[in-house]
């Protein structure tokens, strides 16, 4: 099993030697600026470790885990326009429609987004793009409730616009390990209490969402929950988790 260390070498590495639509010309450096190796790949990891610990490689589950990586990147960019969270910073430098403009970065994240479909059509099974495509939309549902603060369920709204990404990360890595539907439950169970424990942290870090909605116990009660339970949805997995758990306990107790 690879270590988290390793599988990020692995997707950087990926998505370095990935190559883009020719017709995008110039664009391609709004979008290799957009995915700036600063950022954490904690998806595609993720998506990396569940295909290797079902019985998958790592080197087939790179499409998928690089996909995942660009729809996250394409939200970000958009997210960060000023119709949006009107965010001039991203990872300590100027986000992408600071740097190049809101027209080139408008068209890189939608760039970002039909690569990754492309990457995702790439596979067989096409299942592994329609579990992209619904995730994408869902994760488009979510941010809609939060710009129109139509937030009365905030759970549910992070369900949406930040969980349905990592439930993503999670199919697609078993259904590039070519997990049978019927054994998929317990993976997609852990994928949906991990999402919950990514968000209830980042909250934490911030002071807002959660924080503001709950208070900090209640909200450090809620990571911890999700903490507890991603690690019983892979106790209920018939194979070796330990690099997943390695991720659960690095995100329960993460301060960036």
């Amino acid at each position: 099993m690879r270590t988290p260390d390793e599988l990020r070498e692995a997707i950087e590495a990926y998505l370095a030697g990935c190559e883009l639509a020719p017709e995008l010309g110039g664009l391609e450096d709004a979008i290799r600026y957009a995915l700036d190796p600063a950022g954490k790949r904690i998806r595609p990891i993720l998506c990396l470790a569940v295909a290797e610990s079902a019985g998958g490689s790592v080197e087939e589950a790179l499409p998928a885990a690089a996909a995942v990586e660009l729809v996250h990147t394409f939200s970000l960019v958009h997210d960060d326009l000023p119709a949006l969270d009107d965010d001039d910073e991203r990872r300590g430098r100027p986000s992408t429609h600071v740097a190049y403009g809101e027209g080139v970065a408008l068209l890189a994240g939608d760039a970002l987004l039909a690569e990754a479909l492309r990457l995702a059509l790439g596979y067989d099974d096409p299942r592994l793009a329609r579990e992209l495509a619904d995730a994408t939309l869902g994760m488009i549902a979510g941010q809609f409730r939060d710009v129109t603060g139509a937030d009365e369920d905030l759970v549910a709204l992070h369900a949406l616009k930040t969980g349905r990404l990592f439930d993503a990360a999670v199919g697609l890595g078993v259904w590039a390990a070519r997990v049978p539907d019927a054994e998929q439950a317990p993976w997609r169970a852990f994928g949906a209490d991990l999402g919950l424990l990514f968000q209830a942290v980042d909250d934490l870090l911030d002071g807002d969402g959660l924080v503001e909605r709950l208070g900090v116990e209640a909200a450090r009660g809620l990571a911890d929950e999700a903490a507890a339970r991603a690690r019983e949805r892979l106790g209920a997995v018939p194979a070796d988790t330990s690099v997943l758990l390695e991720l659960v306990d690095g995100l329960a107790v993460r301060t960036s």
